[in-house]
C-alpha cells in the first residue's frame, strides 16, 4: 500500500469511528457526533500519516482526548502521548485507553511511565527499616505502611498508595531519586520498580508519559546517558501550553541547596560506621554545611530573585567562595579514600557534579541565560534558564517524527504564532500575512488554519496550525462581568475591601459554588481573612490540604467556596451546578522583577521590540484563558465569570484578552451577574 493510500485509509477509518452509527455511538450512551471532534481526529490522522507538525487549539468540549487517541491506536505506529499533569496521565491510562481498546477491539501494548520520584526504591526502603528504631512514632507508622505496600505492589507506583498522606516525609525518604541511585551495583537492581517501568515502556506501542519525563529523557540522550524512552514514530503533547516553561527548565540547569545538604549529611553519617577512623571526614562535611547555611542566609537577606544583582553583595560573594573551598577540600579527601566504602564511592560521583553546578551558577557568565533563585520553605532552588529556547526546540522536534501539540489555550487574539515561535516550530511571519478567520458561532466549526514549511514542498518540515472552537453555546450558558467602580489594583488595602464585598454578593447569589482565583498568595490570604465570619458558606483555602483533597471536599460539600492561586487556575474539572461562579482578582501578568523576564525583555528592547506586547501580554492572555476555562466544562453548565480588574475594559490591551476568551455574554452590572446566578437553579 502506498503512503498516500495508507494515509487515506487511516483517515477513513478514523472518520468512521466518530460517525453517527460508528463505534463510539454503539458503546457510549447518548453519543452525539461532534463535527469539531471528528475534524480534530482527521487532522491528527493526517499528521501521523505524513509525519509533519500539527499545532491545534481545541476549545473546551471538543473531546480532544479521544480525537488524538483513536488515530494513534489505529495507526499501528509507536506513539508517545505526553500530558502536563499526573492526573491526566492516569486518566488516559486507567480510564480512556482501556475503554477505547475495548471499543476498537484492539490488543495494543500500552504503558504508563512516570518520573523516577513516583516509584518506591527498595534499597531506600530497606535502609529506612534498618534504622526504624531511630524514627518517631508517626514516621515509623508511615514507613511500616510503605513497607507493606512494597511487598504487595507489582509496579511500585506511589500514586496507588493509600493510608499515607501524599506529602508525608516517609514518602520522600523512600521515593526513587537520581542522586541516591546506585544503578547496576544496587542489590535490588533486578527487582527495581523504576527499571521495570522503563523496560515496559520500551516494548509498548503507546506510551503515556508527562512533559517533565519527556524532556528529562531528551536531556539524558544529549548527555550520552541511557535513554528512558524509545525513539518513536509520533509524539502527541496534550496540555501543550505548558511546554515552554518546562522546556526552559530542562534546557537550563537547577540546583537545590537541599541536594547539597543531603549529600553532606550522607557523608557525615558514614563516619558513624566503617569510616569513623578517617581523619577529617566528619569535620569537613560539618564545616561545609556551616558555609552552605551562611551563603543561603546571605541570599535570603538580600531579598532578590535575580542572582546577577546579588553578585554585587560582597558578603554573599565571600560566603560563596568559602563554600566552594570547603567542597573542594571534601572532594580531595574522598578521592584519597576511594574504594574503602561503596556509599562513599557513590558520593565520589555526586559531589563533583553538584560542585560543578554550583560553580557554574556562581560564575554567572553566560549572556544567553538568566540566573534566578526560588525561595522555598527550607531550601533555595538555583536556576539557570535559557533566554531563548527556539533553537533547542527546533533541534528536538526532528523532521522524521510526527509531532502533535494540542491544548484548549494556545491562541492569542486568534493566532497561534506566540506558541509556535517560542518553540521554534515556525519562523517569523511577515506582518502583511493575514490569517483567515471564521465566525465563532455554535453552528460553525470556527476553524482557522495556517500551514508553513521551511522548505518548499518538504512535508517533513511542515507545521500546520488549526483552531477549533468549543461547541458550547457560551452566549447562552455564561456571562462575563467586569464590575464598575473597582479601585486601583495598585492599592491593595482598598482592593481587599472591594474584592471582599464583590465576592460576598456573588457568593450569596450563587449559593456558595464559587472559585476565587488569585494571582498572589498574599492577596488570597488577605481576602480569606476578610471573608471569615462574613461568608455563610464553607470556605476552603489553598494550603489547608492538598489540591486533590480540597477539590474532593469542594465536591462533597456542594455549596462551598474555594480560594486558590496558580495550581487551581488549570487542570481542575468541576462540572454541573457544583461550580457556578469563578471570580478572578486581577489580570495575571507575571512579575517584571523575574530574572528570566528581565533578561528576555532586555533582548527584545535591544532589537527595538516591545517586551510588554511580545512577552507579558501573550503570557497573561494564556493564563487568563486557563482560569476562565474552569467555569464551563459541559454543554449543560451555566455560570458567571467575574474579572475584578478595570484594565480589561479601559486599557487598549484589554481587547487582546477579550478576543481570546470564549464568546460569553458581557455586562459591567454586578446586579445582572447576580441575577444570572440566581436564575441557574
Amino acid at each position: 500500500m502506498s503512503s498516500q493510500s495508507a494515509a487515506n485509509n487511516l483517515i477513513t477509518r478514523t472518520q468512521a469511528v466518530f460517525d453517527e452509527g460508528g463505534l463510539l455511538s454503539r458503546f457510549i450512551r447518548g453519543y452525539r457526533r461532534r463535527e469539531v471532534q471528528q475534524q480534530m481526529a482527521e487532522e491528527v490522522a493526517s499528521c501521523l500519516s505524513y509525519t509533519h507538525k500539527l499545532v491545534l487549539e481545541a476549545g473546551t468540549g471538543v473531546g480532544k482526548t479521544f480525537a488524538y487517541l483513536v488515530p494513534a491506536l489505529l495507526s499501528g505506529k509507536q506513539v508517545i502521548v505526553s500530558t502536563g499533569s499526573k492526573n491526566l496521565q492516569e486518566q488516559l491510562f486507567y480510564k480512556d485507553l482501556p475503554a477505547l481498546l475495548e471499543m476498537l477491539k484492539l490488543k495494543v501494548p500500552v504503558s504508563l511511565l512516570k518520573g523516577r520520584s513516583n516509584y518506591l526504591c527498595q534499597r531506600l526502603m530497606a535502609a529506612q527499616m534498618d534504622a526504624a528504631f531511630s524514627h518517631d512514632e508517626k514516621l515509623l507508622d508511615d514507613l511500616l505502611k510503605l513497607n507493606q505496600f512494597a511487598q504487595a505492589t507489582e509496579d511500585g507506583d506511589l500514586g496507588n498508595l493509600t493510608g499515607v498522606a501524599e506529602d508525608a516525609r516517609a514518602i520522600s525518604l523512600v521515593a526513587s531519586a537520581q542522586d541516591s541511585c546506585t544503578g547496576q551495583r544496587c542489590a535490588f537492581y533486578d527487582e527495581c520498580f523504576t527499571r521495570k517501568a522503563r523496560a515496559r515502556a520500551m516494548n509498548a506501542r503507546l506510551i503515556v508519559v508527562n512533559h517533565h519525563l519527556f524532556f528529562a529523557d531528551r536531556v539524558l540522550k544529549d548527555t550520552g546517558f541511557a535513554e528512558l524512552l524509545p525513539d518513536v514514530d509520533a509524539v502527541i503533547f496534550d496540555e501543550a501550553h505548558l511546554l515552554p516553561d518546562i522546556a526552559i527548565q530542562y534546557f537550563g540547569s537547577q540546583l537545590s541547596t537541599g541536594s547539597l545538604r543531603r549529600l553532606l549529611d550522607g557523608i557525615e553519617r558514614l563516619t558513624e560506621g566503617e569510616l569513623g577512623d578517617t581523619q577529617g571526614l566528619k569535620l569537613l562535611p560539618q564545616r561545609a554545611r556551616v558555609k552552605l547555611d551562611a551563603w543561603q542566609n546571605c541570599l535570603l537577606d538580600a531579598g532578590s530573585s535575580d542572582f546577577r544583582q546579588l553578585l554585587k553583595d560582597k558578603t554573599a560573594a565571600l560566603a560563596a567562595a568559602e563554600l566552594i573551598g570547603e567542597l573542594s577540600a571534601l572532594e580531595a579527601l574522598r578521592l584519597a579514600n576511594l574504594g574503602r566504602s561503596e556509599p562513599l564511592d557513590d558520593f565520589a560521583v555526586k559531589l563533583p557534579e553538584l560542585k560543578q553546578k554550583l560553580e557554574r551558577f556562581i560564575a554567572c557568565d553566560d549572556p544567553g541565560s538568566a540566573y534566578g533563585i526560588d525561595i522555598g520553605e527550607r531550601h533555595l532552588m538555583l536556576r539557570i534558564s535559557p533566554i531563548d529556547i527556539a533553537k533547542a526546540c527546533r533541534e528536538l522536534f526532528s523532521e522524521d517524527t510526527a509531532w502533535v501539540f494540542t491544548s484548549a489555550t494556545l491562541q492569542v487574539e486568534r493566532s497561534l504564532q506566540f506558541f509556535t515561535r517560542e518553540l521554534g516550530l515556525t519562523s517569523p511571519v511577515p506582518a502583511s500575512a493575514k490569517r483567515s478567520q471564521s465566525s465563532r458561532t455554535q453552528s460553525s466549526i470556527a476553524q482557522s488554519t495556517r500551514t508553513q514549511s521551511s522548505t518548499a514542498g518538504a512535508k517533513a518540515a511542515m507545521c500546520k496550525e488549526v483552531l477549533l472552537d468549543s461547541p458550547f453555546d457560551y452566549p447562552r450558558q455564561s456571562l462575563l462581568c467586569v464590575p464598575r467602580r473597582l479601585g486601583s489594583v495598585a492599592n491593595q488595602d482598598a482592593m481587599v475591601r472591594q474584592l471582599t464585598e464583590v465576592c460576598l454578593k456573588l457568593i450569596k447569589a450563587a449559593k456558595g459554588r464559587t472559585f476565587i482565583l488569585f494571582t498572589s498568595h498574599r492577596m488570597m490570604e488577605a481576602v480569606a481573612r476578610s471573608l471569615v465570619g462574613r461568608c455563610h458558606y464553607p470556605l476552603l483555602v489553598q494550603g489547608q490540604g492538598s489540591k486533590q483533597q480540597l477539590l474532593s471536599k469542594f465536591r462533597q460539600l456542594g455549596e462551598a467556596v474555594l480560594l486558590g492561586t496558580g495550581s487551581f487556575w488549570e487542570g481542575v474539572d468541576v462540572r454541573g451546578k457544583l461550580l457556578s461562579c469563578v471570580i478572578i482578582d486581577k489580570l495575571p501578568f507575571a512579575s517584571p522583577d523575574d530574572s528570566l523576564y528581565k533578561a528576555r525583555a532586555s533582548r527584545v528592547e535591544a532589537r527595538g521590540g516591545d517586551p510588554f506586547l511580545e512577552i507579558s501580554l501573550p503570557q497573561a492572555v494564556i493564563a487568563l484563558k486557563q482560569g476562565a476555562g474552569r467555569l464551563i466544562r459541559d454543554e449543560t453548565d451555566r455560570g458567571v465569570l467575574v474579572i475584578c480588574d478595570n484594565r480589561l475594559v479601559n486599557r487598549p490591551y484589554g481587547q487582546a484578552f477579550l478576543q481570546s476568551l470564549p464568546p460569553m455574554a458581557r455586562t459591567r452590572d454586578l446586579n445582572a451577574a447576580c441575577a444570572f446566578l440566581e436564575a441557574i437553579d
